[in-house]
């Protein structure tokens, strides 16, 4: 009986991880027969999870949202509660828990009734939060996105460049990636026919999901690293690259999630990567770091630090001179 109902939850498990899941499918991955599987369907079923089947060739299984809420246990405000404490850690309130709490909501707001979707609605609509630190994301397309990813469905939406563009793209969707204040869809753009990554605060209203897609090979292993490069330094007009005197966790802590990427050289230095779309930002960034550090490019930005040197220096004599003159 323990067997069996560890099992059961492993077959919860993968009809949440995934929207739609053949027989054969679910046995392989459970190690049993095809008829187990079934029999553990209509214990789902009993237990008040609305699993549908479907017969014949390309049949399969799949989790719908249910009538009832399904025993997790939850009473309906706990069930509320939960959600919305989701919806706000999905935010980037309570850092390290950003990506998981939007996967658990995906999962979570599939299996809620209409009426308990409605009351979390209502309640994250007219809820304020005080001491915002960055841009506001809706949670429902979060979610939305979410599952889209998991399930390799198209995706449509309005979005907004950094320049102010406004287009409308069809994308496959394959990753959620959150910085420290923002959120990042990495996807496969159709109509352009390349990898982009879009920074989820200008996409407007709610994406619309179409239909499956076959998934392609990521355009890198390392997908966090492969964002953090693209939203970093490739999009701006000036690239640069310092040793910063001082430890990565250090700067780290000290730039968003956005300014540049960070290598580890030594204990008590890294190799910052950073971009701008003005040498003055870039001049700005490494000067308020609080650290001694080397530009190693571009040019023009060692050319600019120079400048602004020698400026600051004849600011600073003036300042001491008029000092001097005053009784």
């Amino acid at each position: 009986m323990v067997q069996t109902s560890a099992r059961l939850l492993s077959l919860l498990s993968l009809l949440q991880s995934r929207r739609f899941w053949s027989g054969e499918e679910l046995a392989r991955q459970l190690e049993v027969t095809e008829r187990s599987v079934r029999r553990d369907m209509d214990r789902l079923r009993s237990l008040g999870y609305p699993v549908h089947a479907t017969a014949g060739v390309g049949g399969g299984y799949q989790l719908g949202a249910g009538k009832e809420l399904p025993p997790l246990p939850l009473e309906d405000d706990e069930a509320v509660a939960v959600a919305v404490g989701l919806r706000v850690a999905a935010t980037g309130s309570v850092t390290g828990m950003e990506e998981a709490s939007v996967r658990a909501l995906a999962k979570l707001e599939q299996v809620l009734p209409k009426r308990l979707r409605r009351r979390v609605s209502a309640l994250h609509a007219v809820s304020v939060r005080l001491g915002d630190t960055g841009p506001t994301f809706d949670a429902e397309a979060l979610a939305v996105m979410a599952n889209a990813c998991r399930d390799c469905e198209l995706l449509r939406f309005d979005y907004s460049s950094h320049q102010g563009v406004a287009s409308e793209r069809l994308v496959e969707p394959y990753r959620l990636v959150h910085t420290r204040y923002r959120w990042y869809l990495l996807a496969y753009d159709v109509e352009r026919e390349a990898w982009r990554t879009f920074r989820v605060d200008r996409i407007g209203g709610k994406p619309k999901p179409g239909r499956r897609f076959k998934p392609r090979p990521l355009p890198s292993e390392d997908v966090a690293a492969y964002v953090s490069q693209s939203v970093s330094t490739d999009v701006y007009r000036f690239r640069a690259r310092a040793t910063v005197l001082a430890p990565a966790h250090v700067v780290s802590e000290r730039l968003s999630g956005v300014a540049g990427r960070i290598e580890e050289l030594a204990p008590d230095r890294c190799l910052l990567h950073t971009g701008a779309a003005t040498l003055e930002v870039l001049a700005f960034h490494l000067g308020f770091l609080g650290f001694e550090f080397e530009v190693h490019e571009p040019q023009e930005l060692v050319d600019f630090l120079r400048q602004a040197s020698e400026r600051l220096a004849r600011a600073a004599k003036r300042m001491e001179a008029a000092a001097d003159k005053t009784p």
